[in-house]
């Protein structure tokens, strides 16, 4: 183990500190994204014609390579944490908006008349009925867009060791230290699954009215 969380003075924090910064860098833009997705998939459930053309960009957002957005972005961010956490919430997009409007499209339509008899307003209707009922898709959208992240930061050692863990690979190669690339990627995928399971935690705490496996027997 000797070696093992011994880190070259170029990469400039500890390993707890690498650790702090791969969360922040790929924690920031989901909740960046689900900010964004949120008012974008109300307007694609309220207004239907939206939601393909939506859709359509977003996935056209993701197939753009992260490095062709690097060149454009370190024009106006330089080589910095905001020019790799902007793809990633753009990434994370194609994935929230269907999981929230696929959410929401699933209340059940005598709810959303119950509401509405009740005098909820359309936006009140949304953040108290709507979101609350639609949180299982949602969470499974933040599911996916958390880990996606998680794994992607890494790809900012590219633009000046702006890749958080992921640095610890290029670190790897240049002082022959197969080490550090292990602890690279044992590091990213134990985030991975601590996240995922927070979120799952969440989603058992947002939702105690859904059955849980192995109830009643």
């Amino acid at each position: 183990m000797s070696g093992f969380f011994d880190l070259p003075s170029d990469l400039q924090h500890s390993y707890l500190g690498l650790v702090g910064l791969h969360l922040r860098e790929a924690l920031l833009p989901v909740l960046a994204g689900l900010i964004v997705s949120l008012p974008v998939a109300q307007l694609c459930v309220r207004f239907r014609w939206i939601y393909p053309p939506v859709l359509g960009v977003t996935t056209v957002l993701y197939a753009i390579p992260s490095l062709a957005f690097f060149v454009v972005l370190i024009d106006y961010f330089g080589q910095s944490e905001t020019t790799v956490m902007v793809p990633l919430a753009l990434y994370s997009l194609v994935v929230l908006v269907p999981a929230i409007v696929d959410g929401v499209r699933s209340v059940p339509p005598e709810t959303l008349a119950a509401a509405q008899a009740m005098g909820f307003g359309p936006v009140r209707r949304y953040l108290q009925v709507q979101l609350p009922i639609a949180v299982p898709a949602i969470i499974a959208g933040l599911r996916v867009a958390t880990v996606s992240s998680i794994s992607l930061v890494s790809v900012g050692m590219l633009i000046g060791n702006q890749g958080a863990l992921g640095n610890m690979l290029y670190d790897a190669q240049t002082y022959e230290r197969s080490a550090l690339a292990v602890n690279s990627v044992l590091t990213i995928g134990v985030l991975g699954v601590l996240a995922d399971g927070v979120l799952v935690l969440v989603r058992l705490l947002l939702t105690p009215w859904m059955p849980r496996k192995g109830a009643g027997r």
